[in-house]
């Protein structure tokens, strides 16, 4: 579900799977602990997500949130087409840089 991955001041969170309510508290927890290393910023990566839900989408914003009181950049990684739109509609990426 979340792997993350150390190198150069960049914690990289890869997500996979499903992301709801059953699997959240695995992204929280993954999230929490790339913060915790204080790097320079923090990579979601969303390419291998086919689904997250509103719980989801919560620990995002947790994550952007706490990074960011942190002083350390934010940023997602490469969604597919739907999570894609669940972000747009959300209104998440208009606070959140993304990568291609």
């Amino acid at each position: 579900m979340a792997r993350l991955d150390r190198a150069d001041g960049v914690t990289t969170v890869a997500l996979t799977g499903e992301v709801d309510v059953l699997t959240v508290d695995q992204v929280r927890t993954s999230l929490a602990e790339a913060i915790a290393d204080r790097p320079r910023s923090v990579v979601v990566d969303l390419s291998d997500l086919s689904f997250i839900d509103s719980t989801g989408l919560g620990a995002l914003i947790l994550g952007f949130q706490r990074a960011r009181d942190a002083g350390i950049a934010f940023r997602l990684r490469r969604p597919s087409g739907g999570v894609r739109q669940i972000l747009v509609v959300s209104g998440l990426l208009e606070v959140v840089e993304l990568e291609d």
